[in-house]
């Protein structure tokens, strides 16, 4: 769409994720069960913590935080990916498309940090487990959680605006809209955005990937020290299913803003996008719900009181 300045543009076309017809269909009905069982559970996951006392403790505490912030982050992105399947032209408005773009911002960097945060949980758990209680009180965790709420929303603030600021005059060959498809079609310059864009990706992943692998050396020396084999089994359950979530959002934002551009960098960006938009979020309630005892503990004192009200 064709605009000289930003205040000409009153909607974009956005891409679509295949130009074969008939997989629109098949598509369709995939993300829609994806993104079902994706709020079935996160939305279970939160609730649950929220209603089993014996989950009241600091790792639950940021895990029902996880919970949210995957929930909403695939809703900003999968609904509105579900209409392009079946509509015959796939169009956002421009306050719409900005919109998406800073709440986008706000739930990526909130993952990293609360990834990060329950990174430092797990490491008082193992390292300090004496004082776990004393460091990680409830108004700790509390102050934690604000501050990485407090980052994101400062964070998606500038980069929002910025983009705001931006001349556009071409269409947006992504399925939603990210800041670097979003920068390739302006016709503006956009060395305040990417200088913007080098030092958060420069910072927000690198600072919170730093203290999550200095937490996990430290543990992982810690469980080295362990003397029983079952206590070092026990240690390391605990920590798996973090080190697979972490390890999957940012293995693939990595493949999505780090890698060279090539001939067909459009389709692995979009595979890559779709993997970390909408597939990460339904992986995750999966990942801490079948390797957690206590969860599933949980889960079956919660069906039996519910049996037993009934």
């Amino acid at each position: 769409m064709a605009a000289q300045n930003h205040s000409a543009v009153t909607e974009f076309v956005l891409g679509v994720l295949t130009s074969r017809p008939e997989l629109q269909r098949p598509l369709f009905l995939l993300f829609l069960a994806i993104y079902s069982v994706t709020v079935v559970g996160n939305l279970g996951m939160f609730t649950l913590i929220w209603l089993s006392a014996q989950l009241h403790t600091p790792m639950y505490y940021f895990l029902s935080n996880m919970s949210l912030i995957d929930l909403c982050f695939s809703s900003i992105i999968t609904p509105k990916m579900l209409v392009n399947f079946v509509s015959e032209k796939n169009v956002i408005s421009y306050a719409g498309c900005m919109s998406q773009l800073s709440v986008f911002f706000v739930f990526v960097i909130a993952e990293c940090y609360m990834l990060t945060v329950m990174a430092y949980d797990r490491y008082v758990a193992i390292c300090r487990p004496l004082l776990y209680n004393v460091i990680m009180s409830h108004q700790v965790c509390s102050l934690l959680v604000a501050v990485v709420y407090a980052i994101r929303l400062i964070d998606s603030t500038i980069g929002t605006v910025l983009m705001i600021k931006l001349s556009y005059c071409e269409l947006i060959s992504h399925y939603f809209c990210d800041i670097v498809p979003l920068m390739k079609l302006s016709c503006s310059s956009t060395y305040d955005v990417e200088m913007t864009l080098f030092c958060g990706a420069g910072f927000n992943p690198v600072v919170t990937s730093l203290i999550v692998l200095v937490s996990y050396a430290f543990i992982l020396s810690s469980i080295l020290h362990i003397s029983t084999t079952e206590g070092r089994s026990k240690a390391f359950s605990t920590c798996s299913s973090h080190l697979a979530a972490v390890g999957l959002p940012y293995g693939s934002s990595a493949f999505m803003y780090l890698k060279p551009s090539t001939a067909n960098s459009l389709a692995w960006e979009n595979v890559a996008s779709v993997f970390y938009t909408t597939v990460i979020p339904l992986l995750n309630p999966l990942i801490y719900s079948l390797r957690n005892k206590e969860v599933k503990a949980a889960v079956q004192r919660t069906l039996r009181r519910k049996v037993f009200l009934s």
